[in-house]
């Protein structure tokens, strides 16, 4: 028999699917009572007026756990160091670089351990990790060709987060301003299986578990030959995997597309039948209407990391574009700048007040979603992101007793918790049925100490 728990919700935000008012308080219920068996949900009762005999009482929000949908966990040690001075996204890539050098299995699961723990913390209860940083230096595959993402793996698991590896395919250096190749450089050497084929055998070695999906990613245009893309997706298709790739981040990386092929990042994946359901556009940033509309007719997601998207001067995405056009918008930390999904989500609706001059473009029940219920089916998480009978017992709960959230009333609890909790404010993390966070501590590793050790370790 599975082990069994019961927790007493004062409040909960348990139906993603209901919050469609402004304020999200269709889907807020007091007093829920959530039975937990194993790793799933087995029961919810709301409206309980006395906390059950043996239950676990969790004081705050209760709602499910975040996704985030787009990380490269290696480059949290570049928080704090490359934000200073002047400079664009592609300046700070060559620092970026700087970090990949110290990097081998070992330094790499510790940075990514500590990493995930802090996304622990931050109420993330399952992570896409955008992985292309495959071989040892000038590319020599390691013993295992599958080190790096074994190290990924390894460093979720010991924190207690789930993990799509999003396995990255990575081909040439990327195009010139002409549209002319580029080489690889040495440092991307380390990204490159050499050849598609390459890149479709090691990914084979990898298989999903429990807690870990296998996926796949196209690393941009620049990166990957067209005929390479239908490969990838033809791979994921027969293993039913999502596939993510970085779409239109820079400007320059639509003139570099339209220079080479004549077509925008967006119409060349889609004329190789890249664009379905279980594809995910991460940035999305500089799309034409004809692109737009090409992600909603497929139902694509679409990924904002507004954090990272702000700090490298890359543009704000048309969010309001995409959702009315069909397409499903997800979030994700990608480089770490800050490792908090509500910061993100207010910052898809902040960011469109500043271009649009209007507020309230999305509801805040939606901007939850993007948060949740959207981010876990993008990283093939489909029973995750709703409190429900059935679904994984993966929730968190957000205190409401900080100088931030004193004061909250009940239907405006979501709200609260989306334009103005921090991080910090997690109090309780469950994921499969375990507790993970407790009174916002991890209950296994130090997640401070362990990052300071990690960081020191591939800066210093």
């Amino acid at each position: 028999m599975p082990d069994t728990s019961v927790y007493f919700a004062e409040l909960a935000w348990l139906n993603a699917a209901s919050s469609n008012s402004e304020s999200g308080s269709a889907g807020i219920h007091r007093g829920a009572v959530i039975e937990v068996a194993g790793d799933r949900i087995t029961g919810v009762r709301t409206g309980v007026a006395e906390v059950p005999g043996g239950a676990t009482v969790l004081r705050g929000l209760t709602m499910p756990g975040l996704a985030n949908a787009h990380s490269h966990a290696f480059h949290r040690a570049l928080r704090g160091r490359t934000h200073s001075g002047s400079g664009s996204f592609w300046t700070w890539r060559q620092q970026m670089y700087s970090v990949v050098e110290r990097l081998d299995p070992d330094t790499y699961y510790a940075l990514a351990r500590a990493t995930y723990g802090e996304m622990v913390l931050a109420g993330m209860t399952s992570v896409g990790e955008f992985h292309y940083l495959h071989h040892g230096p000038d590319g020599v595959p390691y013993s295992d060709s599958n080190a790096m993402g074994l190290a990924l793996i390894a460093a979720a698991k010991d924190v207690g987060i789930r993990l799509t590896l999003l396995d990255t395919i990575y081909l040439r250096g990327g195009l010139a301003d002409d549209g002319a190749e580029v080489a690889l450089n040495e440092t991307q050497q380390r990204f490159s299986d050499g050849g598609r084929k390459h890149w479709v055998e090691r990914v084979s070695g990898l298989d999903d578990s429990v807690s870990v999906r296998i996926g796949a990613a196209i690393h941009s245009v620049r990166s990957v030959y067209p005929a390479a893309m239908e490969d990838v997706c033809e791979w994921a298709a027969a293993r039913h995997a999502v596939v993510h790739a970085h779409v239109s981040e820079q400007l320059a990386e639509n003139a570099q597309c339209l220079a080479r092929y004549g077509v925008t990042p967006t119409r060349l994946l889609a004329e190789h039948d890249v664009l379905d359901e279980r594809f995910t556009a991460v940035h999305a940033t500089h799309l034409t209407s004809a692109d737009v509309a090409a992600y909603g007719a497929a139902r694509c997601t679409c990924c904002f990391c507004p954090t990272t998207e702000r700090d490298l001067a890359d543009g704000i995405g048309p969010s309001v574009t995409l959702r009315a056009g069909g397409a499903v918008l997800s979030l994700g930390s990608d480089s770490h700048a800050a490792i908090d999904h509500f910061e993100e989500a207010r910052a898809v609706e902040l960011n469109e007040r500043l271009v649009s001059n209007r507020r309230g473009n999305h509801d805040v029940g939606s901007l939850a979603m993007m948060a949740t219920v959207n981010g876990h089916a993008c990283l093939g998480w489909h029973d995750a992101g709703r409190i429900e009978v059935g679904a994984l017992a993966d929730f968190i709960t957000v205190g409401l007793d900080s100088v931030r959230l004193s004061g909250t009333n009940d239907d405006d609890a979501l709200a609260a918790v989306v334009f103005a909790a921090t991080a910090t404010d997690v109090r309780h993390v469950v994921v499969g049925g375990t507790v993970v966070v407790d009174n916002g501590r991890h209950r296994s590793i130090d997640v401070a100490s362990e990052l300071s050790t990690a960081i020191r370790d591939v800066t210093s």
